[in-house]
């Protein structure tokens, strides 16, 4: 009976063993995995355009939103669907997941930012359920900003089930939001660059063959189940003469305002929204009923607005529609978006785009006849609103390139991508995506000290010795406090033990010389300044800081949250201070580590830090048929074993993660880290 309880013990730890040796391999393991997020990803794209659709039909009783259908529903279709979406969907957010609120690409970025790429697993099926509902009800959203959320909520998840460290978790949400953008719009290029222009943010990532990986598989994916065909049919283009190219520099400059338009409009709603003194949870009600209004008059602000965008690239759309489509699709999208519903910016900027550039380009053909038609300028038109409103010229240029396969449209559409984004930057430096980060006090383009900080918490620095007094201390006693205590604050408590304030040395030191007189006269309660700032411990040592300057004060009490009186610990300067350093490090550590492993075998020892430095060694004679737990390297030289690297009988050299029970055999070398000091030592034992 005891073997057999054992058993299922056994077969966990063999199959940690077997995971933890798998992970170590790098490439093998990185690919293997951007296979998978890739797949997950792909059938994460089929799965919310299947949903849509379901919803569409269930709601509706047809799919896209057809315009003679829409007229013909009841009143009460029109409005009271988006109003009942938007219930459902608010209150899908608000208890399950609030990360699902919003187009969910900041949301993305911030945890890359800040939580070292973790994403919690229950975010992709909530995004995928609530932007489901949310546009399948009629709310004016995009379902590409979904799909990218959930392929990085999938990434997320499996660098967590794999217990990968932090940069390789980032790799693969990025892995996943190129899976989710390459399969939305049968784009494997576009999803992998877009991944690296705006995900992370840097085209220079040792991990790209990943990302590339995850998203080809994704586009298969989608192909396989959706077919082979670009993301919209549109009419051949040509580009009839050279002078053609001035306009097409005009359309970039329209587009650039247009887009500084739409984010401005997309920031002022949700500001509303968020100020309305009304329940968070029946706020997406409540814009859905706005939508169904205008809706009743233009059924074409229903949804993703494919169907419009199809008409307008193929010149079959009046200009003045397409001139009132333009603001009524912002302040659409704003209101679902503003209100807390889910969905995306992307796919409302595409549509944005293309009647601003039809209008333009029906403006154009009309007085200069040689000029391209309206569809083509649509088509720019798209690209560049894109451009300007993300700030992603690569991305907006590729991604309309392989939505229509027509190379003959790239040099327009650069130039208009181009103006567009220089435009946009220049008047605003923020995207639509990095904006949202920026009014949270996260900026992506500071550097990486604020980031650190926000990814630190009170607790992790907080002590638990804060020096309290009651207020009837006197003078002598409080002298002597402070000559033998190493803190510079006291807090004065009454006889509640209620924080009434607090009590610094330079307070002290005012009174020293007329220590004397006051002696029995002055007690700590006459020195306390009521003056307190308090903090908790789940606030972020970004924001401590930002009270240490605003109080020029050496120490902080930590409060409890429901009773703000009662101290519970203290956090230092210097304790900050030394917190953000050790994280300085630590990630340096780990960044740099990653690439001194591949150069080791090159070269004796590696030098990475002051006086640290990484060294294979072949394993001493001594140190055969041991365990690394029996030999306690660590503590005996006090060097750290990062990989263990044996000769196989077949030639093959396996490496292997150190484990506690792993027996050294002759003939292994071990790749340690430590003072170089200590490697000397370590190699002569």
């Amino acid at each position: 009976m005891k073997l057999f309880r054992l058993r299922p013990y056994k077969l966990k730890l063999l199959l940690l063993r077997y995971i933890v040796q798998f992970r170590s391999t790098e490439n093998v393991f990185m690919i293997s995995m951007a296979v998978v997020i890739g797949l997950l990803g792909g059938f994460g794209a089929i799965g919310i355009q299947y949903l849509i659709r379901l919803f569409e039909q269930l709601f509706w009783g047809a799919t896209d939103f057809p315009i003679e259908h829409i007229h013909s529903l009841p009143l009460y279709i029109k409005i009271g669907v988006p109003a009942f979406g938007g219930l459902i969907v608010g209150a899908m957010v608000y208890y399950l997941a609030r990360e699902a609120k919003g187009h969910g690409v900041p949301e993305v970025m911030k945890a890359i930012a800040l939580e070292n790429g973790i994403i919690r697993p229950r975010v992709a099926i909530v995004k995928l359920l609530a932007s489901s509902l949310c546009i399948g009800s009629g709310g004016s959203v995009g379902r590409e900003g979904p799909v990218i959320q959930i392929g990085s909520s999938i990434g997320s998840t499996v660098g967590q089930l794999f217990r990968v460290n932090s940069e390789r978790v980032k790799t693969f949400v990025a892995c996943g939001a190129a899976a989710g953008i390459a399969a939305a719009f049968n784009a494997p290029v576009a999803g992998a660059l877009f991944s690296l222009e705006i995900i992370l943010g840097d085209f220079a990532v040792a991990q790209f063959s990943p990302i590339v990986v995850s998203s080809v598989v994704a586009t298969a994916v989608s192909r396989t189940f959706l077919g082979d065909y670009p993301a919209f049919i549109v009419p051949s283009y040509e580009l009839h003469s050279p002078y053609e190219l001035f306009f097409y520099a005009l359309l970039g400059l329209v587009a650039g305002f247009v887009s500084l338009l739409y984010i401005k409009v997309l920031y002022a709603i949700e500001d509303f929204f968020d100020n309305l003194k009304f329940p968070e949870v029946l706020k997406p009600m409540l814009g859905g009923i706005i939508i169904g209004l205008m809706g009743m008059v233009v059924p074409q602000i229903f949804g993703v607005g494919y169907h419009s965008i199809t008409a307008a690239l193929h010149g079959e759309m009046l200009w003045s529609t397409m001139l009132m489509l333009v603001f009524l699709k912002i302040f659409a999208t704003s209101v679902s978006l503003g209100s807390g519903g889910s969905g995306g910016v992307f796919a409302p900027s595409l549509f944005i785009g293309t009647m601003v550039g039809g209008f333009f380009g029906v403006l154009i053909h009309t007085f200069f006849p040689f000029s391209a038609k309206a569809g083509a300028y649509a088509l720019v038109g798209m690209g560049a609103l894109v451009a300007g409103s993300t700030h992603a010229p690569i991305t907006a240029i590729l991604i309309i390139f392989e939505m229509t396969n027509d190379y003959k449209i790239i040099l327009p559409l650069m130039i208009s991508c181009v103006i567009s984004v220089v435009l946009t930057t220049k008047l605003q430096r923020e995207s639509i995506y990095t904006l949202k980060l920026i009014r949270q006090g996260i900026d992506l383009f500071k550097g990486r000290e604020v980031n650190i900080l926000r990814s630190l918490h009170v607790s992790e620095v907080m002590r638990d010795d804060p020096v309290i007094i009651p207020a009837n201390t006197s003078i002598p006693e409080l002298i002597e406090l402070f000559f033998n205590s190493p803190h510079a604050e006291f807090f004065v408590v009454d006889s509640q033990n209620h924080l009434i304030g607090r009590v610094c040395l330079d307070d002290v030191r005012r009174i020293l010389k007329e220590e004397e007189y006051l002696s029995g006269l002055v007690i700590a309660h006459d020195l306390a300044n009521p003056s307190v700032a308090r903090i908790h411990k789940e606030d972020t040592l970004d924001q401590v800081m930002r009270i240490f300057g605003r109080y020029a004060v050496e120490e902080l009490p930590v409060v409890e949250k429901a009773n703000p009186d009662r101290i519970i610990g203290v956090v230092t300067y210097k304790d900050v201070i030394e917190a953000y350093n050790r994280e300085l490090i630590k990630r340096d550590l780990v960044r740099e580590t990653g690439a001194s492993i591949q150069l080791v075998e090159k070269a004796q020892r590696i030098t990475f830090m002051d006086g640290y430095a990484l060294e294979e060694i072949p394993a001493s004679m001594s140190f055969a048929g041991k365990t690394l737990k029996e030999l306690n390297i660590r503590s005996r030289y006090g060097v750290n074993v990062l990989m263990i690297k044996r000769r196989q009988e077949d030639g093959k050299e396996k490496q292997l993660v150190p484990l506690p029970d792993e027996k050294i055999q002759p003939g292994d070398w071990f790749i340690v880290m430590g003072k170089e000091k200590d490697l000397t030592r370590f190699k002569n034992a």
